[in-house]
């Protein structure tokens, strides 16, 4: 049998030259393997889960208590490092809580930052130069309140522009996610998985969606004066009537919701950050990160105890494929009934680290010395 193969066609001085090869021939007993076989995953190693008592141990997630109160406990341990890549070169110690073991655990893991994606939840560009504002009277989006949205701008501004800032050189990526599909606007002003605009897409897109910001004109209803109340089941009657959050097209106005989100201005955004859009599913933001070899996830943004957990780029999405962190003090819960997140955060990060390892942003530091 013929085995050679056909490569081409050259043309030179009037003459047809047909260029063939002929594979090699496998070595006798030689093994054959398929070129497309996927690696060997590395073997399972033995975890030492002995726990070891820290004495004197400071309070978690004190460094920004304005925002997030510290966290503090009766018992904290220390176990051996979880995550180890060789050449890693992020320290992340991080923690998580458990009541059988009665007390905090701690351990220090060792991440490679080509590896490592930080993704920021849901930075909305509410009541900022963007234009896209809460409508009035009695409109909610966000943290719900002008008041409070002005509160988490100075927190992403305080704590996770810097932190973004100083992970970005190292990261494989910094990303942001926003709600919406992948909509013909936003994709000419940032990233996305199939696209990176040009600097002239840019400006051309950030002057179209000022412009449809603008169009907008954040109207709603007022308040309801009146209610109807049976005489059996007031009660509910009235938080039927006048429920404590409605979000929808009474209060914010046809269209709010459809209008293209952009990433706060708090963010400094690089043109080579990513934007993950909401409406297009979970998968695409896995196959994306594992087709570029990200494993690890350090996870910033909003709300704590909503977007930051059940979104697309939330952590119950994410830890099911990725290691996860949970940047305890680059995050926010929301606090109605309150006038700071300090007490709401503290308490959804601690129920999180139930199940979630978190780690905060004085913890993410360059590797200064690999033994190995």
């Amino acid at each position: 049998m013929n085995r050679s193969l056909v490569l081409g066609f050259v043309l030179g001085a009037g003459t047809v030259f047909v260029l063939t090869r002929v594979p090699a021939e496998p070595v006798a007993g030689a093994p054959v393997s398929a070129p497309d076989t996927p690696p060997k995953a590395p073997d399972p190693r033995v975890y030492d889960n002995t726990l070891t008592p820290i004495k004197g141990a400071k309070p978690l997630l004190a460094d920004f208590p304005k925002f997030v109160e510290p966290v503090v406990e009766l018992q904290r341990f220390e176990s051996a490092r979880l995550v180890d890549d060789l050449d890693g070169d992020f320290d992340v110690r991080a923690w998580r809580w458990s009541y059988n073991a009665r007390g905090i655990i701690e351990m220090p893991n060792r991440l490679r930052a080509k590896d490592t994606a930080v993704i920021m939840v849901h930075p909305w560009a509410i009541d900022d130069e963007w234009g896209w504002k809460t409508p009035e009277p009695n409109g909610v989006a966000d943290f719900c309140t002008p008041e409070k949205n002005s509160l988490a701008a100075r927190h992403t501004k305080e704590v996770i522009d810097p932190f973004l800032k100083r992970l970005r050189p190292k990261a494989a990526f910094v990303m942001y996610s926003l709600p919406g599909p992948a909509d013909p606007v936003r994709t000419k002003v940032y990233r996305s998985f199939a696209k990176t605009p040009s600097a002239e897409e840019r400006a051309a897109g950030e002057k179209e969606l000022r412009k449809t910001l603008a169009a907008s004109n954040y109207k709603g209803e007022p308040l309801p004066t009146k209610l109807t109340l049976s005489a059996g089941r007031p009660v509910a009657d009235y938080f039927r009537q006048f429920p404590g959050l409605d979000a929808g097209p009474r209060y914010n106005g046809d269209g709010f919701w459809k209008l293209p989100i952009p990433v706060s201005t708090s963010v400094t955004v690089d043109p080579n950050d990513v934007v993950i859009y909401d409406a297009e599913g979970y998968a695409p933001l896995r196959d994306f990160l594992k087709k570029n070899g990200v494993r690890h996830v350090l996870l910033t943004g909003y709300a704590t105890d909503m977007c930051f957990c059940k979104t697309t780029a939330g952590y119950e999405n994410l830890s099911k494929d990725f290691n996860v962190f949970l940047v305890g003090d680059a995050t926010l819960a929301t606090f109605p009934a309150n006038s700071t997140p300090r007490f709401a955060t503290n308490a959804h990060i601690s129920f999180a680290s139930l199940n979630q390892l978190v780690t905060q942003v004085n913890w993410v530091t360059p590797v200064t010395k690999n033994p190995r």
